[in-house]
């Protein structure tokens, strides 16, 4: 008879047992399946749209030394629409990721509904884990994330710009107004 030694540790087979790590995945860029984050959309969004606007600044020099307005509308028409099939197929990653039917980017196209989904995808988090969809993304980069926040910077300048000239017509007015009323 062997002895056993009692101050062994327990032993079992667990071949059986389903590993519970967690499976994340690479998102792909130029797919509409699988999903993205809130932070990789607004990066991939607005990465697309400054590759747009510098291939519509070159569309339009070409057609400008080349004198044919023509071939400067039809480079710019398909630069334009290689952005809007990306905008399209990023914002299906990013309805799956919310566990949503990537149909529901169709809402886009109604007016007040669009501006509605669009905050919901901007700040809705995706599901956590696995979805009908595929597994979660991979955790953001360093890029990802100074790209991400590329897009409110942006869109307060846009708002900048259009707010400050209005503003310095208004007090321009406010003193012109104000020196006309003064008692003489």
């Amino acid at each position: 008879m062997s002895a056993v030694n009692p101050y062994m540790p327990p032993s079992a087979d667990v071949s059986d047992i389903v590993d519970n790590t967690e499976e994340l995945r690479e998102p792909e860029i130029l797919t509409w399946r699988g999903r993205i984050g809130r932070l990789r959309y607004l990066a991939y969004t607005m990465g697309a749209y400054l590759l747009m606007f510098v291939a519509m600044f070159f569309a339009g020099l070409i057609g400008g030394v080349s004198r044919s307005p023509v071939l400067a509308m039809f480079l710019m028409v398909l630069c334009g629409l290689g952005y809007f099939v990306f905008v399209v197929m990023a914002a299906i990653q990013r309805v799956h990721d919310i566990d949503w039917s990537g149909w529901t980017v169709l809402l886009m196209l109604v007016p007040l509904v669009n501006v509605i989904v669009g905050l919901i995808w901007l700040f809705k988090a995706g599901t956590d884990g696995a979805n009908r969809f595929g597994p979660a993304p991979t955790p953001n980069n360093w890029g990802v994330r100074i790209l991400g926040c590329i897009a409110p910077l942006a869109f307060i300048g846009i708002m900048a710009a259009v707010a400050l000239p209005a503003y310095q017509a208004y007090v321009a007015k406010a003193k012109a107004r104000a020196v006309q009323q003064q008692p003489q």
